[in-house]
């Protein structure tokens, strides 16, 4: 008489540490790497990432067979690995979560003799960046990355979402939208030299006079010698551009988006959030990020940093008529608890492109928004210049070669409309969010002034 063979114990289910709580008393599989690990006596306590957060194993030597503990009890860290265990809830653990591990299977071991070189002790910027490849693998850098992922998601859902057509402008271009002191150069067959792209931006403007309000996503590049912290020679830069819509189409435009933004993070990034500051505080920040913001003029704002020095709240004087330095931003940021909109510059320290206000021509129709806490200005627009004879004006002024913007005067030529648009960097953006020191967390990696490795 033949036996019915007994059916196969199924594997545990396949998940991921963010999804671990929809299993919670069952058995499951993660796969991932070994973070950390602790011994105390017949207990282990590994720590395991996956890409989608971290997680602490429990291993009673009693609990699991002899060569699981030893095993795991030897294993080196960043070694890829395949756990099986069962899922506890755990009010005390950062996820509500911790695992019971009961198998592993070792992918990859890191050898003893050359151990992973980034630990918990304290490591110079230099050291980590010269090892950014490693670097992001440790939790707070995971949840910056996860951030940006977040911001770059919402921005263009944000656009996709309100009809805006999605329009990508050229990396190399023949010319600079504001002078070339600041661009990578480089030869372009027989045709002269060509530039990494600043902006999108004048290419844009041909696509909303075609599609009505378009964007463009994409990297943008600044040859500034800069060593702030605000500064990248390699960012991400995204920017709309609307026909018929005035500067203060675009200041609510603006102020919608970020708050947009901001409340996708919330929604999802409270865990990260925290992993990165160490305090529930900036969420409780980012709450207060709703629309309408407050809206200040130059002159205000210049009239604010007059009394601030007066009082003694800040140490140099602004003179008027100059941009805003970094101390001055920072000063008028902090004043708001949510991003504060400067508008109307004076025409002589903002771009060519931008539409004189008509009661003061002496002003720009132009907005920059800067960010609370003193991360500086994140969005910068304005309204463009419509009339033909005005802007080709103005490219001469800034001694710009006409015969590289004639493409652009034809958008003054043939059905020219009143037309704003404004650009954000993810970079800085990001930064604020995530309350960073420095925009070379920000991005996978960094191009600054003295690196480009790796």
């Amino acid at each position: 008489m033949s036996t019915a063979a007994l059916p196969e114990t199924p594997a545990a289910p396949l998940t991921t540490i963010r999804d671990i709580g929809q299993h919670e008393g069952q058995s499951i599989q993660l796969r991932g790497w070994l973070y950390n690990l602790r011994a105390s006596g017949k207990l282990l306590f590994p720590i395991f990432r996956d890409g989608s957060g971290t997680i602490q194993g429990i291993v009673p030597k009693a609990a699991v067979p002899p060569e699981v503990f030893e095993t795991l009890k030897n294993l080196t860290l960043e070694s890829s690995v395949t756990v099986t265990g069962k899922v506890r809830a755990d009010t005390r653990a950062p996820s509500g979560y911790e695992l019971d591990v009961e198998n592993i299977h070792v992918t990859q071991r890191v050898p003893d003799d050359q151990p992973f070189p980034i630990t918990l002790k304290e490591h110079g910027p230099d050291f980590l960046m010269e090892r950014r490849h490693l670097w992001m693998r440790t939790p707070r850098q995971s949840s910056i990355l996860r951030i940006r992922a977040t911001v770059m998601r919402a921005a263009q859902e944000f656009f996709d979402t309100q009809d805006f057509i999605r329009t990508d402008p050229p990396i190399l271009t023949p010319a600079a939208c504001e002078g070339t002191s600041e661009l990578f150069e480089m030869k372009y067959f027989d045709e002269g030299n060509a530039y990494l792209t600043q902006s999108g931006q004048l290419y844009i403007e041909a696509t909303a006079l075609a599609l009505g309000k378009v964007y463009s996503f994409g990297p943008t590049f600044r040859a500034e010698k800069s060593k702030t912290r605000r500064h990248l020679t390699e960012f991400w830069m995204i920017e709309p551009e609307v026909a018929y819509a005035g500067l203060d189409d675009l200041m609510l435009l603006a102020e919608n988006f970020l708050a947009h933004i901001v409340n996708r993070v919330l929604d999802t990034h409270r865990a990260d959030l925290k992993t990165i500051t160490g305090s529930e505080e900036k969420a409780a920040r980012l709450e207060k990020i709703q629309a309408p913001f407050p809206r200040l003029t130059y002159d205000e704002a210049h009239k604010m940093l007059e009394d601030a020095h007066s009082k003694g709240l800040i140490e140099h004087p602004h003179t008027y008529g100059d941009d805003f330095g970094a101390p001055d931003e920072t000063y008028i940021s902090n004043q708001f608890d949510r991003p504060v909109m400067v508008h109307r510059y004076p025409a002589e320290v903002k771009a060519f492109y931008m539409q004189p206000d008509p009661e003061d021509p002496t002003k720009a129709l132009c907005v920059d928004v800067l960010a609370p806490e003193g991360y500086g200005e994140i969005i910068g627009g304005s309204q463009r210049i419509d009339s033909y004879d005005l802007l080709r004006q103005r490219i001469l002024d800034h001694n710009l070669p006409l015969e590289s913007f004639e493409w652009y005067l034809d958008l003054r030529k043939y059905g020219s409309v009143p037309h704003s648009g404004f650009g954000m960097g993810i970079e800085r953006c990001v930064a604020w969010i995530c309350g960073l020191e420095h925009v070379r967390e920000t991005i996978p990696f960094a191009r600054t002034l003295n690196r480009i490795y790796p």
